[in-house]
């Protein structure tokens, strides 16, 4: 936990348990005046951050502080705060590593072991048969053989239902054990001192929150919002030696370097007025390594939600330019609604860019680099899934045509992209945005060069990518919509190559195209270069 530069640093990967991190010489970012701010606040809180986000070490950190255990934090904030050290009984049920995709037998095993571990230490009732039962009895009794109230500490509640969210049957399944479990911790509250649990949703019409309307939904709190994830501020106190490392081993300056953390990482949002956070996975990650990549992303990619976007039509585009959603709508998920919005907020795929007093809305977007990338990767893996059988159609191919200025090459493959996609990707009334939609959602995976509907003076340029050597600006029509050589004039009369060409440092080649889609054919009819 030592951050001393003369001193042999190891980063924290996998690192889930504060009781290891304090026992090795770990980086450590110090939340422990936050935690410590938390213990004494609310009784009952829930906390919503997206995963492999901190959640299981704050879990971590609370059951250390609430069993008295002060040499874990010595050196720490906590160490001046608390003057008590009081040691609670702690119940934790980490739901973190389970697989309950099978059947409820699976959940129904989780909650008997843990129970009966903590049965081994409270003792058992016989008459108590039901996992709510046996619940509330060790709540009882672990209380009144103490004389101190029970600490009950929850982690990823929610993961029994995320992963069966496919499975209708079995989540409702899920939804009728937990609730049996959960809606305890009400009728307990006498004996407990504090309760915390942490999930990527809170589900709405789940009766767990409808039983437990005295949870405090710390989630969205600005108190709250840099408790899990890395400012900027720790990020530059705390990581000076990994972060002139990965200068070094890239070419590039410090600030630079910075600069780039900043694009790839950071800008998670969990409050209107607090600054953002960076994802501490992927932080911890490229530091560890010196090597910049999409680390978060590849754990797991959001298959359940992106079908769904997917059969929708649902235009991803709006996700560079914003959606505004009712502050009140973030923070439940209703499946049923058909809005997959708040859970792609949640989940870590979207985050707040602004806030808008006078409709009470946020302005949701994705927060960095990677997710940006990762998520449009999702997307066009969905797209092509029934027809990548040939490298033709991978999204590097075509990169490689435009970096090496060969549109020839490009609209062959692209239209060749076209004519595969299946029937049903297409809609009954399609129209230049969904065309639009699908080659932004290709070109994104070029990198952080594909911009879409940029503004010029007078309007905007439906895509530009940007090359080494080329500039390319795209217009989209459709065939009723207009011809390719409205669509160039349209990029001369609203001057959207205008930034590029006044620009006396911009020396790369500017290539205006005008494409028209046709929607009988579904497909690209002509294209033109002017």
């Amino acid at each position: 936990m030592n951050n001393k530069a003369n001193l042999r640093r190891k980063m924290p990967i996998g690192i889930q348990t504060f009781d290891e991190m304090a026992s090795g010489m770990w980086v450590y970012v110090d939340k422990t005046a936050l935690v410590y701010e938390l213990a004494n606040d609310a009784k009952h809180n829930f906390l919503s951050r997206p995963r492999r986000f901190g959640k299981s070490l704050l879990v971590s950190t609370l059951a250390a502080y609430f069993r008295g255990d002060r040499k874990l934090f010595q050196g720490l904030a906590m160490e001046k705060l608390e003057t008590e050290w009081i040691e609670y009984p702690v119940f934790v049920f980490d739901f973190v590593n389970g697989t309950y995709t099978n059947d409820i037998s699976q959940v129904d095993a989780f909650l008997n072991e843990r129970l009966s571990k903590l049965e081994d230490i409270w003792g058992k009732v016989e008459v108590e048969t039901t996992h709510g039962a046996r619940f509330a009895g060790l709540i009882k009794r672990a209380a009144e053989k103490t004389g101190k109230n029970v600490v009950i500490l929850i982690d990823e509640y929610d993961r029994a239902l995320t992963q069966t969210m496919d499975k209708p049957e079995l989540n409702q399944q899920v939804k009728d054990m937990l609730k049996g479990f959960f809606s305890v911790l009400k009728g307990a509250d006498r004996y407990i001192r504090f309760a915390l649990l942490t999930g990527v949703t809170k589900f709405s019409k789940v009766s767990i929150f409808s039983d437990l309307n005295q949870l405090s939904d710390i989630s969205l709190q600005e108190k709250y919002a840099a408790i899990c994830g890395i400012t900027q501020q720790e990020l530059e106190a705390d990581f000076v030696p990994e972060i002139e490392a990965l200068s070094n081993k890239t070419g590039r300056s410090y600030e630079a370097t910075l600069e780039k953390m900043k694009e790839e990482y950071n800008g998670y949002h969990f409050h209107k007025n607090a600054a953002s956070v960076y994802n501490p996975f992927s932080t911890v990650n490229v530091l560890a390594k010196s090597e910049f990549g999409d680390y978060w992303y590849e754990t797991g990619t959001p298959t359940f939600l992106v079908k769904e976007l997917v059969q929708n039509k649902f235009n991803v585009l709006n996700f560079e330019k914003g959606i505004m959603v009712p502050v009140a709508d973030v923070s439940d998920y209703r499946r049923e609604s058909g809005d997959a919005i708040p859970l792609l907020f949640q989940t870590g795929y979207l985050t707040i860019q602004d806030y808008h007093e006078a409709f009470d809305s946020y302005l949701l977007g994705y927060p960095n680099g990677e997710v940006r990338r990762g998520f449009s990767r999702s997307l066009f893996q969905t797209y092509s899934q029934p027809i990548v059988g040939s490298s033709d159609y991978g999204f590097a191919r075509f990169g490689y045509d435009l970096y090496q200025g060969d549109l020839e090459s490009f609209f062959d493959r692209l239209t060749s992209f076209f004519a595969a996609l299946p029937y049903d990707l297409h809609s009954d009334t399609a129209n230049e945005k969904e065309y639009q939609y699908v080659f932004y959602v290709l070109m994104t995976l070029l990198g952080e060069f594909t911009f879409a509907e940029v503004r010029g003076n007078i309007g905007r340029a439906d895509a530009i990518i940007k090359t080494a050597e080329h500039i390319y600006i795209f217009e989209f029509k459709v065939t009723a919509g207009g011809t390719v050589d409205e669509a160039l004039a349209q990029i001369e009369e609203k001057g959207y190559a205008k930034p590029f060409e006044t620009n006396p440092d911009e020396k790369r080649e500017i290539v205006k195209v005008g494409v028209v889609f046709d929607t009988a054919a579904r497909n690209i009819k002509e294209w033109k270069q002017a």
